[in-house]
């Protein structure tokens, strides 16, 4: 019998799922921050505009997966309760939203919270800074 609290089976595998990507996170912000460097040692080197181009879309591509690992540690931070998914009814669904914005308050929670701030804000000015996908026509 197990001891602590009881998370349904919907909901277990997207939080270990979290978790896993959740412990990867010092890996990929160092390599998001290698990623920089390069691209900064690129600019101040007169590098030609097609392998600067591929710095760029490097730096951009490092940064969405150290953003999505900081997300899914903030996840994990907050618990089991605040996952939902479709296949639940709407009281349940409800429930997790609440436990989300409650959690979104405690002490623990809000480092992460400020993680992800901070790299969704690197990673919007980055995209302003340089055009990371082809143009729209």
């Amino acid at each position: 019998m197990p001891l602590g609290r009881r998370v349904s089976k919907d909901v277990a595998e997207p939080y270990e799922a979290d978790q896993r990507l959740a412990a990867d996170y010092p890996a990929r912000l160092a390599a998001a921050t290698e990623a920089e460097r390069a691209l900064r040692d690129a600019q101040g080197a007169d590098t030609p505009a097609p392998e600067v181009r591929e710095l760029v879309v490097a730096f951009d591509k490092a940064l969405t997966a150290a953003l999505a690992a900081a997300e899914a540690a903030e996840r994990t931070e907050m618990g089991p309760k605040v996952y939902s998914t479709p296949a639940q009814d709407a009281a349940t669904r409800r429930a997790a939203e609440i436990a989300y914005r409650k959690a979104k308050a405690r002490p623990s929670v809000r480092p992460w919270t400020d993680e992800v701030d901070r790299l969704r804000t690197a990673r919007e000015a980055h995209r302003l800074s340089f055009r990371t996908r082809p143009a729209a026509v």
